[in-house]
């Protein structure tokens, strides 16, 4: 029993000793990336600096303080997601 802890210690000070290795994965920036809404921007903001959205999909949620309305406007090549009237976030997609 006492052999057997040891070679449990022995076992896990040995697997816990080595260096932690890793890949690094590196994805280049799509065309036209850069160019894009960021968080905070205000609808009016969003449309004054990229034109009317191709497709303005209807707010959903909104009940309650703990589920906001969401409003989604599609563009050509990104995404943009809305929280009350400020963008939450952007989603660059193909096109």
């Amino acid at each position: 029993m006492r052999c057997t802890s040891w070679l449990v210690s022995a076992a896990a000070a040995l697997a816990l000793s080595g260096s932690a290795l890793a890949d690094e994965l590196k994805v280049p920036a799509s065309p036209g990336s850069a160019d894009k809404p960021t968080s905070g921007m205000s609808m009016d903001s969003v449309e004054a600096k990229y034109g009317a959205p191709t497709r303005r999909v209807p707010a959903v949620g909104g009940a309650s303080a703990q589920q906001p309305p969401i409003t989604r406007w599609e563009y050509p090549g990104f995404v943009v997601y809305f929280e009350n009237n400020r963008v939450v976030h952007t989603v660059v997609t193909p096109g």
